[in-house]
């Protein structure tokens, strides 16, 4: 799928750079709420093997490389050459992360929820970004951003029965198959989020028609004084 989804953008081309552009956003928005510390251990999960300037956005920009590990599906060929100082695992779809609980400080995930093939496997891919780390930052292509990201069609993809038209008709069919492609609202997310996330735009800000939707998860934090009858709620950015 990243092979597919990076040939059909050519290099330098006012596609990529908007790509680019909604991704150094989301970083900054993963630095606004996540809030590192310079030897946090961070966990990347879903990165691409498709090394150009708007993949792998995290270990692109993030300072202290030697504090990611990364996961992948593929050997990681390309993605170790080019990001050496970065730890890199192979995963497979649907299976645990091969770390203990709370391993991490942070668990982040970009462009990944959308292809993971089911609901329930999304829920399980939460589930497993919440149990090793304690803040987690997922952020995914928005439904209604007015050009679906994968196949550059415009529109038609805010229904489903008008996508996978169009997806046939302009020979891209495997993205409307929810096995490669479940197209992501604020209501998926917070299916599959605790009560108190954050779920919010980011990447390129249009109000509701942003390109992109963030989940942040905080673990509740122990508080003063005899425990709560239920879960804290999460502290926003300042």
């Amino acid at each position: 799928m990243d092979e597919k989804y990076y040939q059909a953008m050519r290099s330098r081309s006012l596609s990529e750079r908007l790509v680019i552009a909604a991704r150094d956003r989301i970083y900054d928005d993963f630095i606004r709420f996540c809030r590192p510390a310079p030897d946090d251990a961070i966990l990347d999960v879903g990165v691409s093997d498709v090394v150009n300037d708007a993949a792998n956005m995290l270990e692109r920009k993030y300072p202290y490389p030697d504090r990611l590990t990364a996961l992948g599906l593929g050997r990681g060929d390309q993605f170790r050459a080019a990001f050496p100082r970065t730890a890199y695992a192979r995963i497979e779809p649907n299976q645990p992360f091969p770390f203990a609980d709370k391993s991490f400080a942070i668990a982040t995930s970009n462009a990944v929820l959308e292809h993971v093939g089911s609901s329930a496997d999304q829920a399980f891919f939460v589930a497993e970004l919440m149990r090793v780390a304690r803040k987690v930052f997922v952020s995914v292509p928005n439904r209604h951003f007015p050009v679906e990201h994968h196949t550059a069609i415009p529109l038609l993809h805010f229904w489903d029965r008008s996508f996978a038209a169009a997806c046939r008709w302009f020979g891209k069919d495997e993205w409307a198959d929810e096995k490669n492609l479940i197209l992501m609202t604020k209501g998926r997310l917070a299916a599959l989020a605790p009560p108190r996330a954050v779920i919010d735009y980011t990447g390129l800000r249009l109000g509701p028609f942003s390109s992109n939707l963030m989940l942040f998860i905080e673990e509740a934090r122990p508080t003063e004084g005899p425990p709560a009858s239920s879960g804290s709620a999460l502290e926003g950015p300042e």
